[in-house]
């Protein structure tokens, strides 16, 4: 494990994969300083959210308010503007969104891993750790009125406390691993919470999903923090997997007999078990359908301007991996074959150490990748060339 990782997953406790991960909701304490490391020194603060309020278009959904398990309306907060080209945009009112958020709003802002350097940070920590996509939202509140009432989440989470305290109360699930499409709806929770404890700054829960709860400020004290909602990887997610691999076989492709004999309609069940049967026999489906998940997870959006048809060799061009899920082999020709964000793309030998360097997905100058690799400065341009092309690298220049 990383040093990363051990910062944002092993904070939890070194046997958290194994003992509580999918199993049950756990609490870490720590205080402000420990909520640095999680998002790289760059600690997300109240001015930071000032910031990204006022320099982005952030309307309903992305930006909300909520009270009581119901969302109030835009235009309680924020007046529309008419632009030159006749679009009508929501502005928010400050006024108007401080008085929502003093009678007991929750402001909530989803996907905040766009728009904060440090949050993307924790959340490509995450994924590679825990191998899902992972999507960040902030909430942020002032009083003990509940935003969201008690409800569960279809996704575990993962929160972390960055000011003030929040009061959590938990009634535990009443369905084993609900799902967003599911069959039947969870009974209702007990009356009576199963645990309730206060989160203050630095402070980490996970909780796993179906599991009923409720948020409030702790005291009537506001209150930051980000949940870290992971992307789950069901049964149900692999066996449609299942069915689109086995296409290569006409048995999957062909029409059933629906008019043929019982022998014929017998048949043709029993060799379609027998495909499904096969691969559920390999112990290594499971680890297959992760690798494939891997190989295609969605690339965080960074365009390589002004870069738009090569990378010169400039030793100050910079360049940075854009997948947290990524794989580094060598294919039997000896060649380096890197797997990423649906893209497979192959590279001489000599390539192999600086793609090595890249897959820390930290951002690195073009003189740095080629030092001690043999590569020229226009031979490693050309290599990130290809990597831009492919989606999977993002370059720019110091």
């Amino acid at each position: 494990m990383t040093a990363r990782l051990s910062a944002v997953v092993a904070r939890l406790g070194e046997d958290f994969l194994t003992e509580a991960f999918g199993r049950s909701f756990r609490v870490l304490h720590g205080d402000a300083d420990s909520v640095a490391p999680l998002l790289s020194w760059e600690t997300l603060g109240w001015d930071d959210l000032n910031d990204i309020i006022a320099r982005h278009r952030l309307e309903t959904p992305r930006l909300r308010l909520s009270a009581d398990g119901e969302t109030i309306p835009q235009d309680a907060y924020s007046v529309p503007l008419v632009t030159r080209r006749s679009t009508v945009w929501q502005r928010l009112h400050p006024a108007a969104l401080h008085e929502r958020l003093d009678k007991g709003a929750t402001l909530v802002i989803d996907a905040i891993d766009e728009l904060h350097h440090g949050v993307q940070q924790l959340a490509g920590d995450l994924e590679a750790a825990l191998r899902t996509q992972v999507q960040v939202n902030l909430y942020a509140s002032w009083t003990g009125r509940e935003g969201f009432g008690v409800h569960w989440d279809d996704h575990d989470v993962i929160v972390v406390q960055l000011d003030g305290s929040k009061r959590w109360k938990l009634y535990g699930p009443t369905r084993i691993a609900p799902m967003h499409r599911d069959v039947a709806e969870p009974d209702a929770p007990p009356e009576e919470p199963t645990a309730e404890f206060v989160l203050t700054a630095g402070d980490m829960l996970y909780l796993p999903r179906g599991w009923w709860h409720s948020v409030s400020a702790s005291e009537g004290e506001r209150s930051m923090h980000l949940t870290c909602g992971l992307t789950t990887m069901t049964g149900a997610d692999l066996l449609i997997w299942l069915s689109e691999i086995l296409r290569t076989d006409e048995t999957f492709r062909a029409d059933l007999p629906r008019f043929g004999t019982p022998e014929e309609k017998q048949q043709f069940m029993d060799r379609l078990r027998g495909l499904v049967v096969t691969e559920l026999e390999d112990g290594s489906l499971i680890d297959r359908y992760a690798a494939h998940r891997d190989a295609t997870e969605r690339v965080r959006l960074r365009p390589s301007l002004p870069f738009i048809s090569e990378v010169p060799p400039d030793p100050h061009v910079t360049a940075q991996m854009l997948t947290s899920r990524h794989t580094l082999t060598t294919d039997e020709d000896g060649n380096a074959v890197l797997t990423a964000g649906g893209e497979t793309l192959t590279f001489a030998a000599a390539a192999r150490p600086l793609l090595e360097r890249l897959t820390d997905r930290k951002e690195h100058r073009l003189v740095t990748l080629i030092d001690g690799t043999g590569l020229s400065l226009r031979q490693a341009a050309k290599v990130i060339t290809t990597l831009v092309t492919g989606h999977v690298v993002s370059a720019g220049r110091i």
